[in-house]
């Protein structure tokens, strides 16, 4: 019978150094913490079973486990390559990292990689049984440094990588976040109009006894029905939510909503910049690390985060593989400006393209955080004219009646 594992704590120190120790590791049982730690070299003092509830239990809704983030995966990146430079030991590099971080979702994964390391499995493949915490981009480009004995700059690569990627994902919820706070605030105060305004005004107009505007009928009807509108608002929001984080992967879903962001007003722009930056950043990295062209192609599609950019790069990869160009199918994609084609052909041409692909990912990265600081000038106005039009539309129906009766009562 096999035994599920657990995590645990624990307090231990080293049998040379005597230095003290702390960390996490999952095993079958407390023994059998015991002999992995013994294994490290650590005398054990102190071992518990990691409490399920509270802060540290993993994060899970509707079966799905919490990925790790960009930014934890980038320090986690730097801070590997940092100590394998220093000549610490793959093995106590890991227990270091797992003492320190703070991410859940990324101590859990660690404790595993450390326990796969144990058994003698190499770091890459160790870590792509990880997949909710290490990208296939990250796996790929551990297993080259592996193979090639330069993993501390492999991972340093890694670092800046998801470092830029990171401070572009800043950017972007920075500049979405004003429209967002705008339009919720907007909803909300005309959800408590006609919840509690309406009903004052209804009275008002009861005792006028004249017949109300269409306008005004049908807000008064709403606010009857919102007893029932509201939870079913509710309800449907939260339902359309689950289905989407069950079926947003599905080829189907994807196929539909990746070409839509790409062509959407204002947002679409940031979208297709963001895609060419990441594809040019992550290819240029995994070709500077000696990766070959078509296995690059291959990793850097399943980081596209789009359907559409996914198909034309996999044009590319066929294109490539057909001893054709690379720049052709990215001319005719339909999703990569023509200037990126035409610097991709004129780095297939010099023999400079992990550098060709380097500067493109620079240009948009720049363009991208000109685009998002120009933004909020651009949205403010369109907000307050949409926002205005919501109350304003509501208000006049409200005060069309009392409008209605001093018109009756100038003409008689």
């Amino acid at each position: 019978m096999t035994t599920t594992p657990e995590a645990f704590t624990y307090k231990a120190v080293d049998r040379v150094s005597g230095a003290p120790m702390r960390g996490v590791l999952e095993a079958g049982s407390e023994a059998a913490v015991i002999s992995k730690l013994r294994i490290q070299g650590l005398v054990p003092l102190e071992i518990k079973p990691v409490a399920k509830a509270g802060l540290h239990q993993e994060l899970t809704f509707f079966g799905l486990h919490r990925r790790v983030k960009v930014k934890p995966l980038a320090l986690f990146a730097r801070q590997l390559s940092n100590l394998i430079n220093a000549g610490l030991p793959l093995m106590r590099a890991l227990v270091v990292l797992i003492e320190q971080t703070d991410d859940v979702a990324m101590r859990k994964a660690l404790s595993a990689v450390q326990s796969d390391l144990e058994s003698g499995a190499a770091l890459s493949a160790a870590m792509a049984k990880q997949p909710t915490a290490f990208p296939p981009l990250m796996v790929s480009l551990v297993r080259v440094g592996e193979a090639g004995g330069f993993l501390a700059d492999s991972l340093k690569m890694v670092a800046d990588t998801y470092q830029a990627d990171a401070e572009l994902q800043d950017k972007l919820k920075a500049a979405s976040s004003y429209p967002l706070v705008v339009l919720t605030i907007a909803v909300l105060a005309m959800i408590g109009m006609i919840t509690f305004i309406v009903p004052v005004f209804e009275s008002m107009f009861a005792s006028l006894g004249s017949e109300l505007p269409l306008p005004t009928q049908l807000l008064v009807a709403t606010s009857h029905n919102m007893i029932w509108i509201g939870p079913l608002l509710v309800v449907s929001g939260i339902a359309f939510w689950i289905w989407w984080v069950r079926n947003r992967h599905t080829e189907r879903v994807r196929s539909f909503v990746g070409p839509i962001l790409l062509r959407m007003p204002i947002f679409g722009r940031v979208a297709t910049k963001v895609a060419v930056s990441r594809f040019s950043r992550n290819l240029a990295m995994m070709l500077k690390a000696g990766v070959p062209l078509l296995q690059a192609l291959d990793t850097v599609g399943l980081t596209a985060n789009n359907w559409a950019v996914e198909k034309a790069i996999l044009d590319v990869q066929n294109s490539v593989r057909d001893g054709r160009s690379f720049a052709g199918p990215l001319a005719r994609s339909g999703v990569f400006p023509s200037m990126v084609a035409q610097m991709v052909a004129v780095g297939e041409e010099s023999g400079t393209l992990p550098e060709m692909l380097a500067s493109i990912a620079d240009m948009y990265d720049a363009e991208v955080k000109a685009v998002t600081e120009q933004l909020a000038s651009v949205l403010e106005p369109l907000l307050i004219v949409a926002v205005g039009l919501m109350i304003g539309s509501m208000v006049l129906a409200l005060y069309l009646p009392i409008f209605g009766i001093y018109s009756e009562l100038a003409n008689q």
